[in-house]
């Protein structure tokens, strides 16, 4: 007996101690580095005896998570169906807010119909008085794990769908941790840019509403970042960010941090681009957020240097009329 232990110590490739936080278990760092390629996904078994005792992870291929994945759920279907039956709590909260799909399902993916009975488990496990936060973030990690595919975009979808489902449990259950979440855990891992800012976006405006500026700078600061990275041949995608980013965050209240860094990249961009489109497009944006100083500015240095033969004079002679007769606000 005490030879099949030592044998059984000296097969032991990795062993540590680790805690189980309100987020969940993470891998030592030194165990990622050793099994773990970052540009991987991976997949695994777990199992529990009937003990309790210990869980057991197998490594799985996409394939064979994919399959099991489709018989656990039939497995479970019954227990689930048993427990509701127990618990009176659905009905309980099913007087208060309900999930949103159209919503968060902004862009259909592939597996849109299996990850939403999952999100809507999760949405009544957050209602819940107390609301049980274990369960209903395992079952939002059980969505983003399970339904991966090979396509990026098919993930970013989903992950984009996850992101805007979790602001809402923010809004309505009052969850602010799930901010920083999604910042570190989901948001990294989605590889369309488009949807990389949008998630992005999410968290500037939820930390807005809910008066977390510093959180909100941060956020934007990283959506700024992905912006600058646009080569020149993509302006187009840059005035798609801003829209996007001005729609954001013109209707809360935002620090002078925040002001300053939406005038200087505006004005910067305005600036450098030779559209003279584009450029009123930039002095729309800086109006639509109450810098009329500088939108007016802006738009009387356009007038200016504009042709007179261009079809655009007119155009921007109203504009320049219609900002000098606004009031200002910010200086």
């Amino acid at each position: 007996m005490e030879r099949e232990q030592n044998s059984e110590e000296g097969s032991v490739f990795f062993e540590d101690i680790v805690k189980k936080t309100k987020t969940g278990v993470t891998f030592p760092k030194s165990l990622r580095d050793e099994l773990f390629d970052e540009d991987k996904d991976y997949f695994f078994r777990m199992v529990v005896p009937s003990e309790k005792n210990k869980i057991v992870l197998e490594f799985l291929t996409e394939e064979q998570a994919k399959q099991l994945s489709e018989s656990s759920k039939s497995k479970k279907k019954p227990t689930s169906e048993k427990r509701k039956s127990k618990s009176p709590k659905k009905a309980k909260t099913s007087k208060g807010p309900e999930p949103n799909w159209s919503k968060y399902f902004v862009y259909d993916f592939e597996n849109q119909q299996k990850v939403k009975p999952i999100l809507e488990s999760a949405f009544h496990k957050f209602a819940q008085d107390p609301p049980d936060l274990e369960d209903a973030m395992g079952r939002v990690k059980y969505s983003l794990i399970s339904f991966l595919t090979s396509t990026k975009t098919e993930n970013a979808k989903l992950y984009f769908s996850v992101v805007k489902f979790l602001v809402d449990v923010i809004e309505y259950f009052n969850q602010p941790y799930l901010i920083e979440w999604m910042f570190e855990k989901l948001i990294p891992n989605i590889k369309s840019k488009f949807l990389y800012e949008s998630s992005l976006l999410e968290l500037v405006e939820v930390c807005l509403k809910l008066k977390k500026l510093d959180e909100a700078q941060l956020y934007l600061f990283y959506v700024l970042k992905s912006i600058d990275e646009y080569s020149e041949a993509e302006v187009y995608n840059v005035m798609n960010s801003f829209k996007q980013l001005v729609s954001k965050t013109r209707d809360f209240e935002r620090s002078e941090k925040i002001d300053l860094l939406l005038k200087e990249k505006l004005l910067e961009y305005g600036q450098g681009v030779k559209n003279i489109d584009y450029k009123i497009q930039i002095v729309e944006f800086l109006e639509d957020l109450n810098y009329i100083q500088m939108a007016y500015n802006f738009a009387k240095e356009i007038q200016k240097n504009l042709p007179p033969e261009s079809t655009r004079v007119e155009h921007v002679r109203k504009l320049v009329k219609r900002l000098h007769s606004k009031p200002i606000e910010y200086q």
